[in-house]
């Protein structure tokens, strides 16, 4: 166990420690250990088909990803995740931890080694990622039968939102005590959490985070989501996730800003003069060939469609635009130094390590193919053809074809995640819906 850790446990008379791992889905697996357990094992064991976890518990078959014995893999602390539980009754610990093969290489299922994976990728040819996510959720009142629709919670005023309350500070204020101890365990958790904006939808909300280091913000995502829920739950009402949660509401993103630094710091994405650079336009250009290719990482689930249709604020295609937010790629207004590419595809519900190593995957794939964008478009991209798949079935076809993703990323990892999502779509498709019955029940 490296000094550190030890340190901090002393110095914050920690009892217990979450060892966690994020698995295919975002959740968070692991173990919860005495502190003298964590600090003299350094390292615990888990089967590694628990990173194959379906969102609702099942695995497929997982003998061609794992092998046939069902064999652990080795997690070790990674120390800069250590952070304080500021919820806790007591003092514990969370640290992230990173999976590795009994050689020590990394266990290429894991999603936060894809993300080292991509990293690396750019390491080698002296560029260091930076990104900024935004991330919006709603905020609903508490209800325990999954077959009632979700409504607003009931505020400070006693009465729910009735109508849609974009940017409206006296709406965030109806929640003060939930965002003040959000804002709280954020600080604590070490999460960098910046903007607080009530979104378009009743009840949703949106927050962005200080940009940094790539595999930092997938970390501190990861952190976050389990904060919201955690404080929702301790204010009465239920915090989501989901990618479209309400009918009659627009869907919630995770819009991921991103930019290239060379070795000396420098925006790649821009020239000596201040003028964009062959690598923006290139990056640009990979966004729009890929993306739609590795959708099942922007929009992991059969909800996460229902939220990417025209007029709800949600992208349809691939365009691309200078501040034009119709746009599946944005480029926002800003100096030159801070040139950035926004790709606002992907919905909240993602595992922000596999979303963040997609689009990283995508620009850089632009790059090394100096691939040409369109033209930048000045009007409405609502109005333009659907470019992206419509369904999770359509967009897992596309992920596993995809050649140059599938060596990006590791073929092993893309056709394990495959597995995953076509059994939680087999899954799915087993349901009957309300739809069903009340339509079809008696007039088919």
């Amino acid at each position: 166990m490296t000094e550190p850790i030890a340190q901090l446990i002393a110095q914050h008379h920690i009892h217990e420690v979450e060892c966690v791992i994020p698995d295919m889905t975002g959740i968070a697996r692991g173990k919860i250990l005495p502190k003298d357990l964590f600090l003299s094992a350094g390292e615990m064991r888990l089967p590694k088909s628990v990173l194959l976890n379906t969102v609702n518990g099942q695995q497929p078959d997982n003998g061609p990803y794992v092998g046939d014995t069902d064999p652990d893999m080795i997690c070790k602390p990674d120390p800069a995740t250590f952070r304080i539980v500021p919820w806790a009754a007591e003092p514990v610990a969370v640290v992230i931890h990173d999976c590795l093969e009994p050689d020590g290489s990394p266990v290429s299922l894991s999603p936060r080694a894809v993300l080292r994976r991509v990293l690396d990728l750019y390491r080698q040819r002296g560029w260091q990622p930076v990104v900024a996510p935004e991330m919006e959720f709603f905020l609903v009142a508490r209800q325990q039968n999954p077959h009632e629709p979700l409504h607003p919670p009931i505020g400070r005023t006693g009465k729910p939102e009735a109508g849609r309350q974009s940017y409206s500070i006296d709406a965030v204020n109806d929640f003060d005590p939930f965002f003040m101890e959000l804002s709280s365990f954020c600080n604590i958790h070490r999460l960098g959490v910046e903007t607080l904006i009530h979104e378009a939808g009743a009840g949703q909300m949106e927050i962005n985070f200080a940009h940094g280091e790539a595999l930092e913000l997938a970390d501190r995502v990861f952190l976050f989501k389990r904060t919201v829920r955690e404080t929702a739950l301790r204010h009465g009402i239920f915090a989501t996730f989901m990618a479209k949660p309400m009918e009659a509401e627009p869907g919630s993103a995770m819009h991921i800003h991103q930019s290239i630094l060379d070795t000396d710091g420098r925006n790649i994405f821009s020239q000596s003069d201040g003028s964009a650079s062959p690598a923006l336009f290139h990056y640009i250009a990979g966004l729009q060939n890929y993306v739609p290719q590795v959708m099942p990482m922007f929009a992991p689930y059969v909800n996460s469609y229902r939220r990417l249709a025209p007029f709800l604020s949600a992208p349809t295609n691939v365009r691309w635009g200078y501040d034009n937010r119709t746009c599946g790629i944005r480029i926002p207004q800003s100096s030159a130094d801070n040139r950035r590419v926004e790709n606002r595809v992907p919905g909240v519900d993602v595992n922000p390590y596999l979303a963040i190593a997609a689009t990283l995957a995508c620009g850089y794939q632009g790059m090394l193919e100096a691939r040409q964008p369109d033209e930048a478009l000045g009007s409405s991209a609502w109005n333009l053809p659907h470019e992206l798949p419509r369904h999770l079935e359509d967009a897992i076809e596309l992920l596993r074809a995809c050649t140059s993703m599938r060596e990006l990323l590791g073929p092993l990892f893309v056709d394990a995640f495959c597995a995953v999502k076509e059994l939680e779509f087999g899954t799915y498709n087993r349901v009957i819906s309300s739809w069903e019955r009340e339509h079809l029940l008696l007039l088919v």
